[in-house]
């Protein structure tokens, strides 16, 4: 891989260079991911939780999600170099090395903590982090492509939580197929977003390829459908009525969300969309968890 020239060694303090280690890893996505699993045990177990099953789980996912974060940064340093040069390695607060470093630390013990669930749990831990690896060295560039790789990834850790307690139930594939696709249409959103860089590095975004107006347009049809998707579970009498009213908030969010990116699909108005998708995303995780106890 050719690597940009980072802007130099500069003199950081401990408390700054701890701070570009946490900032790094996203930290917020790295927990929403871990709450994923825990959710999605909760789900399989019928609202109930197995508290040394729930922390595993969640550590698992959450240092491979935080080697991914890193890795992405680090094999991204020329893009964020345009689009976020705030970011710990363009910013100089990390070397790529470190990064790199860091990174695969941060695997090893991923995969350390799934060594100590079941057997299809390492295998599939495994998967989700080579799948996110391969993303970051090449599926990235090739644009949407890489946008299903990332919502695979992101839908998987509600099956993995199932998967840990042995208990993987049809309502988890709702929810996992839900969360593909808000995260499916978060990602083109963010393809509006750094569309700059992406373009001059060659990476094949939907907004790269046709523009940010049809780009907005195909993340609204997305949201669309995972809002199509969410009463599903009501009609099936999989959750309980208290899935309901948070459900609900979500949709409108989503819905509102979509209309307000489409009118102006600008970077600004994409920046905005992405943070709300994440909102939406998470009253959703809240609905699911709900909906798995009876009134």
């Amino acid at each position: 891989m050719k690597v940009a020239k980072h802007p130099g060694s500069k003199r950081v303090g401990a408390q700054r260079k701890a701070f570009g280690f946490l900032e790094i890893i996203r930290p917020i996505n790295c927990l929403m991911i871990g709450f994923g699993v825990i959710i999605g045990e909760i789900m399989a177990l019928n609202a109930r939780l197995i508290l040394l099953s729930a922390l595993v789980g969640f550590l698992v996912a959450f240092f491979l999600m935080a080697a991914t974060m890193v890795m992405n940064d680090y094999y991204d340093l020329e893009i964020d170099m345009i689009n976020n040069p705030e970011r710990p390695i363009p910013s100089g607060l990390i070397s790529p090395h470190e990064a790199l470093s860091y990174s695969i630390l941060l695997g090893i013990i991923g995969l350390v903590f799934a060594a100590f669930t079941n057997l299809s749990g390492f295998i599939v831990a495994a998967f989700a982090l080579g799948l996110m690896m391969y993303y970051n060295t090449r599926g990235k560039r090739t644009g949407f492509f890489g946008n299903v790789l990332v919502s695979i990834c992101v839908a998987l850790p509600f099956i993995y939580g199932g998967i840990v307690v042995d208990s993987v139930k049809p309502i988890l594939g709702f929810f996992s197929i839900m969360a593909f696709l808000s995260n499916l249409g978060r990602e083109v959103t963010k393809g509006v977003m750094d569309i700059d860089g992406d373009a001059l590095k060659g990476v094949k975004t939907v907004a790269v390829l046709y523009g940010s107006s049809k780009a907005s347009r195909i993340s609204a049809l997305f949201f669309s459908l995972a809002v199509l998707i969410s009463p599903i579970p009501i009609v099936l009498d999989m959750v309980s009525t208290l899935y309901m009213p948070l459900v609900a908030v979500a949709d409108l969010g989503f819905i509102a969300s979509s209309i307000f990116f489409t009118k102006d699909p600008s970077r600004r108005n994409a920046k905005t969309v992405k943070s709300l998708a994440l909102i939406w995303m998470t009253i959703g995780l809240a609905a699911f968890v709900a909906g798995s106890y009876s009134i």
